[in-house]
Order: structure tokens, then sequence, then C-alpha cells
């Protein structure tokens, strides 16, 4: 007999089908995600800020465009939020989601995404991963955090086999990341007195 072997006559136990195929895609997704966060976390990090601005997109300065753009981004992401439980019916008193919710949940996502490159990009080549400020690190760490979880999650849409929650945990996650975003930065931005605030 070899070792491992089953002896003759005794049943194997029996997994769930599919449960393994499930379990890889899900790591797989996850672990993508996470290499994309630390990859643009170690960059930030490593690379040398220049400490000025490359563009500001015709508002007054840096800070007003990152603010205003996470602002417009949020809502974006919002939009993305109603109309997934839309979608899925777990949107109270809404019924059945009529035909355009789909692609207006898609291209909010898109443009929330796209709003937030330019934010990115500044905070990256501006200003690099900051220490210091509990506000300021968390900030770096909720912004890799969201571009893994949107990487993440776009590669759920597109795998075969995903368990049932995965892509509403890393549509949270791609949420939850934004509203840290703009709470260490946007909100902050707006509170303060004395900086032109478009």
């Amino acid at each position: 007999m070899t070792v491992g072997a089953q002896p003759s006559g005794t049943a194997q136990p029996s997994a769930r089908p599919g449960t393994g195929t499930r379990s890889g895609a899900a790591a797989g997704v996850l672990l993508l995600g996470a290499g994309v966060a630390v990859a643009l976390g170690v960059y930030a990090k490593a690379h040398d800020p220049a400490g000025r601005p490359l563009f500001t997109l015709g508002f007054s300065g840096t800070l007003p465009m990152k603010a205003w753009l996470t602002t417009a981004a949020l809502v974006f992401v919002l939009v993305q939020l109603v109309t997934a439980l839309w979608m899925w019916g777990r949107l109270p008193g809404a019924g059945k989601a009529p035909a355009w919710v789909g692609p207006l949940h898609r291209w909010s996502g898109t443009t929330a995404f796209v709003l937030t490159l330019p934010v990115a990009f500044s905070c990256v080549w501006s200003l690099g991963f900051a220490g210091g400020e509990a506000r300021v690190v968390l900030h770096g760490v909720a912004g890799c955090a969201f571009y893994g979880a949107y990487a993440a999650k776009m590669l759920g849409l597109r795998v075969r086999g995903l368990p049932g929650w995965a892509l509403p945990v890393l549509g949270s996650l791609v949420l939850v990341c934004l509203v840290v975003l703009w709470l260490t930065a946007s909100l902050w931005f707006f509170t303060q007195s004395g900086i032109p605030h478009v």
C-alpha cells in the first residue's frame, strides 16, 4: 500500500464540488490586490518626492484639486453603492432595477476611478509615502489599499468561480478605503481656515 492511499473498501471523504477552485480563485484575487497595494506603497516610500505640484487642473493649488476630485470620486462611489444594492434587490422600496442601472453602476465606478488618478499621481510624485502624523500615515495606507482593492475587484469581475461573498466584500473595501481617504484629507482640507478652497 502506498503512503496516503485509502485502504480498499473505505470511502474517501468527499469535498464540496468547486470548493477548492473557489478558494483558489478568491486567494488569487486577494493576492493580486495585496500585491498592487504593497507595490504602490513601496514605490511611494522608495521614490524621492518632488515636493512641488506637477499640475493643478485649473484649481488654485494641489490641495484644492485633490480635495475636490476625491469628493467627486466619493459621490460616484456612493452612486455605485446604491446601484449595486438596487441590482441585487437589496435597496428597500426600490423594486426591480431597470436596465439602465447596470450601465450607471459601471460608468460611475469608472468615473470615480479616473477621478482618483490625478490625485494618486500627485500624492505619490509630489509627496511620496509620508510618515509622522497618524492622519497622514492612515491616508497613505488607505490610498494604497484603495488601489489594491480596486484591482482585486476588477479582476474578480472577470474570474469565474469566485465565492458569492467576494465581489460585495471587495466593493465594500473600495468604498471604505475611499471614505477613509476623504476623511483623512478632503474633510481635513475643507475644515482648515486660511486656505483657498477652490
